[in-house]
């Protein structure tokens, strides 16, 4: 029998839009070669994300991912934007966001002073948005703030959104050891938020998110670290939130935020480390074959990771029993 026969969904896709059915139909209109951007891909972007307006989650994830992906190929389409509207406060943000994401790429920032000027500009015409200010953690990140001063701008992007899940998102990756922190300010971190955040908010899966990047840690340092990096999942807090993560995340309507299936996709991995690869079974046919890059790009290529351990978790339940 294929394995696309089964019951857990579709042939395993990267889909950079997830659900968002009208950021794909974006996605394939907008050109991902060099050269000259039409008009009509400037105007494109532009009436999608003013039609957006003020839901901050979707406009984070659309900006986002419409960045991430002009980033990736030689499109000119922020310049053309900008150079169009250099006082479109959308203009401002997406520019700002496409040179973070290369600089993220890269692990450095082509014109750093300019960008940060750009998000400051944005703020300045859109005062309620809170992109602008999590563009610029991002900033913070590659170019290593001291930390009060990131402090302040994570008061400003979550004064405007307290559960912005990208904010959170730049905070933990500055607070990394990989970045220059350590895992004791990662924990701290966590220890700090966990008890405000809501089960359903758009950032509940930072925990999970900053265990499962411990765990590929551990994985990473081979020898007796990787051996027992399994451990990690078995007691305490860490057990504890990938217990409630198993038992609701996956339920019809319990989350509502844009990246949600980016989220079902890191508890899916976690699920599987932990060696529970039959309750992942469920969380693997929500996503109906949604594949993200990370985590499942750690050891290999993602899509061939995520079809492995979907494969697993069927066989699991077909026979009744688990597995890692």
């Amino acid at each position: 029998m294929s394995l696309f026969s089964s019951r857990t969904g579709k042939r395993p896709r990267l889909v950079p839009a997830l659900d968002d059915a009208a950021l794909a139909r974006v996605l394939r209109q907008v050109s991902k070669r060099g050269g000259n951007v039409k008009s009509t891909e400037v105007t494109l972007v532009a009436a999608f994300l003013e039609e957006t307006g003020d839901d901050w989650d979707r406009r984070g994830h659309r900006v986002t991912v419409l960045a991430g992906e002009t980033a990736e190929s030689k499109s000119d389409l922020a310049s053309a934007w900008l150079a169009r509207e250099p006082k479109n406060p959308d203009a401002l943000v997406f520019h700002s966001w496409v040179g973070l994401m290369r600089g993220l790429r890269d692990r450095h920032l082509d014109d750093a002073a300019q960008l940060v000027t750009q998000c400051h500009r944005a703020a300045e015409l859109k005062p309620a948005d809170p992109l602008p200010w999590v563009a610029l953690l991002g900033m913070a990140r590659l170019e290593r703030y001291p930390q009060s001063e990131v402090n302040a701008i994570w008061r400003e992007a979550t004064g405007r959104d307290r559960w912005h899940r990208e904010a959170y998102l730049q905070m933990l990756a500055h607070l990394s050891p990989e970045e220059g922190g350590s895992s004791a300010a990662v924990l701290d971190f966590i220890d700090v938020v966990r008890p405000r955040i809501p089960a359903n908010a758009p950032c509940a899966a930072i925990e999970l998110t900053a265990a499962v990047r411990q765990y590929q840690g551990l994985v990473a340092q081979g020898g007796v670290r990787a051996m027992t990096a399994g451990q990690l999942w078995e007691g305490g807090q860490i057990a504890a939130a990938l217990e409630q993560a198993a038992s609701l995340w996956a339920k019809p309507g319990f989350f509502q935020h844009a990246a949600a299936q980016a989220d079902l996709n890191v508890l899916a991995y976690a699920l599987c480390a932990a060696g529970r690869a039959v309750d992942a079974n469920h969380v693997f046919e929500a996503l109906q074959g949604t594949v993200t890059p990370w985590p499942w790009n750690d050891d290999g290529p993602a899509v061939q990771r995520f079809e492995q351990h979907r494969a697993k978790a069927e066989r699991g339940r077909q026979g009744g029993v688990g597995g890692a």
